[in-house]
C-alpha cells in the first residue's frame, strides 16, 4: 500500500460513491425533492430500519468485495455527486489460481491479471469503475500505481478493453456495447464467439443476455420502457434500445429463432398440479 496519504479530491470522490450518496442521489431524483428533503427522509429511514438492519450474509464467494460505484450510463464529465450509483459485488481473488500468481510474479502480476476483468464485472453489473475504486477499494494501492498498470496493460494487450469510467469513450459508448454483445447471440454466434470478439467474459455476456431476456419478457406484457427500466434496474436508455433490437428481429428467420430460444431458456418452467399446469 502506497505511503502518501489521498488527496483531497480522491477523498471527496470516494465520499459520493456511498450509500447514503446513492439514496440521496435516488430519492432527489425519484421525488424532484430538494437535498434537505432528502437528507430528512434518509434519516427517517434510518431511525426506522436500521435495529432491524444486522450484518447479512457475504454477498459473494470468498475473495469478493462490494462497493458502490457509478451507473454506467451517467455521462462523461457529470460530477460524481450529482450521479447515479450502483452496488456492485466484485471477485477479487479466485483462489489458488491468484496465489500462484502472485508467488511468481508478485502483486504487480497479479493486479495487472485481474484489472480488466474487474472493470468488465462492475460494467456486467451496469457500473463503471473509476482509478480511486481500484486503488483504494479494491487493490489497495495508490492511484499511481493504478496509473502505471494501466500503462502496463495498454502497451502489453492493446486488445483487452478495460472498461474503466475515465476510459469510456476509449471502447465506444457503453449501451451500444451491451446491445452489440445482445445482437450477436440473436445472430447466432455462441458464447466462446461472443467472448473472444467482445473480450467480455462468459459471466458479463450471460448477465447481458439475461436483462435483455426480461425486457423482452415485459414488453410481452405490454409494459412501458419506464417500467421495464424500472423493473430491470437499468436506464430507460439501455430498455429503450433493447425494444428497438426486439422490433429489428422480426424482420430476420435467424434473429427471431435465436430470440425463441433464449426466452425460452429464460422463462421458468410451469409448475404442475393435479388439475394441469399452474
Amino acid at each position: 500500500m502506497g505511503s502518501k496519504r489521498p488527496r483531497r479530491l480522491d477523498v471527496d470522490r470516494l465520499a459520493a460513491k456511498t450509500l447514503d450518496e446513492r439514496f440521496l442521489t435516488e430519492v432527489q431524483a425519484g421525488l424532484n425533492c430538494s437535498p434537505f428533503e432528502a437528507e430528512a427522509v434518509l434519516n427517517a429511514v434510518r431511525e426506522i430500519y436500521q435495529p432491524y438492519l444486522g450484518m447479512g450474509a457475504s454477498s459473494g464467494p470468498p475473495g469478493s468485495v462490494s462497493l458502490v460505484a457509478v451507473d454506467a450510463d451517467e455521462p462523461a464529465g457529470k460530477p460524481l455527486s450529482g450521479c447515479q450509483k450502483r452496488t456492485i459485488s466484485l471477485l477479487v481473488h479466485r483462489g489458488s489460481e491468484d496465489d500462484r500468481l502472485i508467488q511468481n510474479g508478485g502483486a504487480s502480476s497479479f493486479r495487472r491479471a485481474r484489472i480488466a476483468d474487474l472493470c468488465q464485472q462492475a460494467l456486467s453489473q451496469g457500473a463503471l469503475l473509476t482509478r480511486e475504486d481500484l486503488a483504494y477499494r479494491i487493490l489497495f494501492v495508490s492511484p499511481r500505481t493504478i496509473s502505471r498498470d494501466l500503462q502496463y496493460l495498454r502497451t502489453e494487450h492493446p486488445e483487452t478493453p478495460v472498461p474503466l469510467r475515465s476510459m469510456v469513450q476509449d471502447i465506444g459508448p457503453v449501451l451500444t456495447h451491451r446491445v452489440q454483445i445482445v445482437q450477436l447471440a440473436l445472430e447466432g454466434k455462441t458464447m466462446s464467439e461472443i467472448c473472444r470478439r467482445m473480450h467480455h467474459s462468459p459471466a458479463a455476456v450471460a448477465n447481458y443476455l439475461s436483462t435483455f431476456v426480461r425486457c423482452a419478457q415485459l414488453a410481452r406484457k405490454q409494459m412501458s420502457v419506464s417500467q421495464i427500466a424500472f423493473l430491470v434496474h437499468r436506464s430507460k436508455a439501455l430498455a429503450q434500445s433493447y425494444l428497438d433490437l426486439l422490433a429489428s428481429v422480426q424482420n430476420d428467420p435467424t434473429m427471431r429463432y435465436h430470440l425463441g430460444e433464449l426466452l425460452r431458456l429464460g422463462t421458468p418452467a410451469k409448475k404442475k398440479t393435479r388439475g394441469g399446469l399452474r
